[in-house]
C-alpha cells in the first residue's frame, strides 16, 4: 500500500471549541448541531462537506471508465441519532445527480462509486449509508 496523502486536524473544547489545521489555513469554531454561532461549523457538516466531496471524485472515477463525460453533483445528508442516553450513531444519504443522464443509470453509477470511495470504504458495515439519485 502507498500513502498519497495525510492531513491533520486537531480539536480543543469537543462540540464548543475549534477546529484547526496545524498551519492555520483551515480553521473553524465548533457549535454543537442546532445551535448557531457565527462562522461555526459541527463535525456532521464537517463529515458531510468531506464525504460528499470524496464521492463525488469517486464518481468522476467510475464516469471516467465508462467514458462518460458530465457534470455530477453529490449531496451527503449527516444525521445525528440517539439510540439512548449516552448512545449515538450517526447515518447517510448520499444524494447524486449527472446531466444528462437518467434516473437509473445515475443510481447505477453512483452505486459503483460507493464501492470506490473511500469514505464509502471506511463507513462500510458500520453505519448505515443511503444512495438514490435526484
Amino acid at each position: 500500500m502507498k500513502k498519497l496523502y495525510s492531513t491533520k486536524m486537531t480539536n480543543t473544547g469537543g462540540r464548543s471549541g475549534e477546529v484547526h489545521s496545524p498551519d492555520k489555513s483551515f480553521a473553524f469554531k465548533i457549535a454543537a448541531p442546532g445551535q448557531t454561532a457565527e462562522g461555526a461549523t459541527n463535525p456532521e457538516q464537517l463529515f458531510a462537506a468531506g464525504f460528499s466531496s470524496c464521492f463525488n471524485s469517486a464518481l468522476d472515477v467510475v464516469m471516467l471508465q465508462e467514458k462518460i463525460r458530465a457534470k455530477s453533483t453529490v449531496s451527503a445528508i449527516v444525521s445525528l441519532y440517539e439510540m439512548d442516553k449516552l448512545d449515538f450513531k450517526i447515518g447517510v444519504e448520499i444524494e447524486g445527480h449527472i446531466e444528462g443522464q437518467t434516473p437509473e443509470k445515475t443510481e447505477e453509477l453512483l452505486k459503483k462509486a460507493h464501492q470506490v470511495c473511500p469514505y464509502s470504504k471506511a463507513t462500510r458495515g458500520n453505519i448505515d449509508v443511503v444512495i438514490k439519485a435526484v
